[in-house]
């Protein structure tokens, strides 16, 4: 039986390494093991910042849902608190875009939050 060399295989995995780190700059581009390690860190930090991402997202729906609401003599917490008693189940996110998008919608709120 022939003996069969593995460049080809080789060839194949550095370029498909190669090409997750096209837009990366000297050795980490070009050389297989800088490449490896960048591609593999990469990872690392990929999947962190998924994570930082709704963090960051949730904190800003809270500081719009905040300055709406500062808007109409309220502060976040009583809002909220307002929104649990009176049973309204609405997220903050959708909040947050009724208070940017949609002002009137979001002033018929507080003012129902107000009355109770």
């Amino acid at each position: 039986m022939a003996r069969i060399k593995g460049g080809v295989t080789s060839r194949r995995r550095h370029k498909k390494l190669f090409k997750l780190t096209k837009s990366y700059r000297h050795g980490r581009k070009h050389i297989v093991k800088h490449a490896k390690e960048a591609v593999l860190k990469s990872g690392v930090y990929a999947y962190r910042d998924r994570r930082a991402k709704k963090r960051t997202a949730r904190s800003l729906w809270i500081t719009k849902i905040n300055a709406a609401a500062r808007t109409h003599g309220m502060r976040y917490s009583d809002l909220m608190r307002g929104l649990a008693t009176a049973k309204i189940t609405l997220n903050r996110k959708s909040l947050a875009e009724l208070a940017e998008w949609h002002p009137a919608q979001f002033e018929a709120l507080m003012k129902s939050l107000k009355k109770n």
